[in-house]
């Protein structure tokens, strides 16, 4: 067994999260990797050089904690290897992400977005950057709600103003083997460490 933490958008390895079950990890003898997602860099992010990297992940069988972004690309990455990922523990995935974009962006964002060919958001350290308009050409592509046949959790706040508790909803019900606990929080799921560290500890590593 083989566990990794994939990081959200606008994220890093160095994430509060990841740094904190990896430190909750080391302290029972495992290792968590934390892969950085961020390439070619975050300017030409791109869904399809993330699933490349984690395409080149050594062993396995892997069981992934996939926040937001990452939450996605973990069942992505689960429907295309289905041999090769034994358990998912989702919080907050951010499913549907291209029909959420114009819903998160100032009114008139997404049309400069198409226009100019980039738009500026902070990267991982906060940092404005200008994101290509590829990223979301890309997103539309690919499967907005990716099946996956194997055993998975998911955590999501209720209060999730950037992805909503819906599409998890939605998502849990389509799976064969899902559960979803509903949380009083928001997205980033900092107030709710002690459910995930619960599941990550214990259902993940079972």
């Amino acid at each position: 067994m083989k566990l990794a933490y994939l990081h959200g958008f606008a994220s890093g390895p160095k994430s509060r999260k990841g740094q904190q079950l990896a430190a909750r990890f080391a302290e029972t003898g495992r290792t968590l990797a934390l892969p950085d997602l961020n390439a070619p860099s975050f300017a030409e992010l791109s869904l399809g050089a993330m699933l490349e990297r984690l395409d080149a992940l050594e062993g396995g069988p892997w069981r992934f904690v996939g926040s937001s972004l990452g939450g996605w690309l973990a069942a992505a990455w689960a429907a295309r290897r289905l041999e090769r990922v034994e358990r998912l523990l989702l919080l907050c995935p951010a499913f549907d992400l291209a029909a959420r974009w114009p819903t998160i962006l100032p009114d008139g964002a997404m049309e400069r977005w198409r226009h100019d060919g980039v738009l500026e958001v902070p990267d991982g350290a906060g940092v404005p950057t200008p994101l290509h308009y590829a990223f979301y050409e890309e997103a539309a592509a690919h499967p907005a709600f990716p099946p996956v046949s194997c055993p998975v959790r998911v955590v999501h706040g209720r209060a999730d103003v950037q992805v909503p508790v819906e599409g998890s909803r939605r998502w849990v019900a389509e799976q064969p083997d899902a559960r979803l606990t509903e949380v009083d929080d928001g997205h980033d799921l900092l107030a709710s460490m002690d459910v995930i560290e619960g599941l990550a500890l214990g259902w993940l590593t079972e």
